[in-house]
């Protein structure tokens, strides 16, 4: 069974943040020195970047997991912690990235760019916990977990247009046959499992230059996932331009027509709305040349090309048909490409709910209040004093008391577990 390469799931994960130190100032002849605790260093993020050259996911099928490095614990005088360098994953442009926690990014053009996993923060030293009361603080914070999450990634071929058709229709000779491409080719079904990608030009303006990709053949109910489904159906998506291939010689030409537009309709209506030309494949087979003339009197709004790619026959005209619809299409604005970050609203930061788990056991949820937890030093009484208190001004126990928490109950947040006292 093949491989495919046109869908991996990943797991990311962003480098922890380095620890911030309690240190103080000892020199000799320097009284009440003071702290000089260094904070940790950022971990590094993990980012995603459409490289031209990368055609597959494939190695994304041999390794799964990925992770940054960590940012360095900060020193004593005041010396901040390395950061951690980022990890760059190379995907191919037009890769598709979707995470069930609601993150989305489509890498279309050659340097487009998402942060899919943001470094740690640094915990601070103990620098900066002095205050006019509290001299000598022996409190440092831990740094910050790194963000992790699985990730589906899915490639969609970027292509001006789409060679679409039956198997055997003939599409792979004819990408050979009207650019530089060389995809297999074989006398048998399915010959192509992944798209082939060629660049072509328009005999009648040597500047029209544009790339075609062989989308691999579509059968009935490939909309259900017959043959090899969605894994065809979804290259055609991007594609401004269908070229509908087939074989004219066969004596049910139109038929293979329709099965195909009817899955085409089937997958997402909009497909079918596409410009598209229709080529009347293999004209150097008996009786290709009347199927040629079937399919123009039966498709009358359509333009169809008769090809042969054993004489070449018609290739011309199909390219310059072909750039003529590109010439057509409403010209986008050029956006440039940039780095997209994901982040999560300020709201969706700071809020957070407590949950009965079951009689006796309460626990807080909340992105802010567990990253306080996970950067807080429990082992330190001074710290589990300080975290208690920025749980307080948060709104955390009074949160709790109003869901119903007693003395002696058990309260959990991130992977703290306290008992609730008086």
């Amino acid at each position: 069974m093949p491989i495919d390469v046109d869908e991996a799931r990943i797991w990311v994960k962003a480098g922890d943040g380095g620890n911030g130190v309690v240190s103080f100032r000892r020199e000799k002849f320097v009284p009440r020195g003071g702290p000089d605790g260094g904070d940790g260093g950022r971990g590094g993020s993990v980012y995603l970047v459409a490289t031209q050259g990368v055609s597959t996911l494939l190695d994304f099928t041999k390794e799964r997991h990925f992770k940054a490095p960590r940012g360095e614990p900060g020193r004593g005088a005041r010396q901040h912690g390395k950061a951690g360098s980022d990890l760059v994953l190379a995907v191919p442009p037009g890769t598709h990235v979707t995470s069930e926690d609601g993150l989305t990014a489509d890498l279309v053009r050659p340097g487009d760019s998402v942060m899919v996993a943001r470094g740690g923060r640094g915990g601070l030293g103990n620098t900066h916990f002095a205050t006019s009361t509290q001299r000598a603080p022996r409190i440092a914070q831990k740094g910050e977990p790194g963000e992790e999450r699985s990730l589906d990634l899915e490639l969609k071929t970027i292509a001006q247009a789409a060679l679409i058709g039956e198997p055997n229709a003939g599409k792979s000779s004819l990408l050979a046959a009207t650019s530089a491409a060389s995809p297999r080719i074989g006398d048998y079904p399915f010959t192509t499992l992944s798209p082939n990608l060629g660049v072509a030009e328009a005999p009648s303006d040597a500047e029209q230059v544009f790339v075609l990709a062989d989308v691999p053949g579509l059968i009935a109910g490939a909309h259900a996932g017959a043959g090899l489904g969605h894994r065809f159906l979804r290259h055609v998506e991007r594609a401004p331009v269908l070229v509908h291939v087939l074989d004219a010689s066969r004596d049910d030409a139109l038929d293979a027509y329709l099965t195909v537009r009817a899955e085409l309709e089937a997958y997402k209506p909009e497909l079918i709305d596409k410009p598209e030309i229709v080529v009347a494949n293999k004209l150097d087979l008996p009786g290709a040349r009347e199927g040629l003339g079937d399919l123009r009197r039966d498709l009358p709004d359509r333009v169809v090309v008769g090809t042969s790619t054993v004489t070449n026959e018609g290739i011309p005209q199909l390219l310059d048909a072909v750039a003529d619809a590109l010439r057509q299409l409403p010209r986008e604005e050029e956006r440039p490409s940039g780095v997209r970050v994901y982040r999560l609203d300020s709201a969706a930061d700071d809020s957070f709910r407590v949950e009965a788990v079951e009689e006796g056991v309460y626990r807080v949820h909340g992105k802010r209040v567990e990253r306080l937890v996970a950067m807080t030093d429990l082992a330190s009484e001074e710290g589990t004093d300080y975290l208690q208190k920025q749980l307080q001004r948060l709104g955390v126990f009074e949160a709790l008391e109003h869901a119903g928490v007693q003395v002696g109950d058990t309260v959990l947040i991130g992977e703290w577990e306290t008992e609730w006292g008086v």
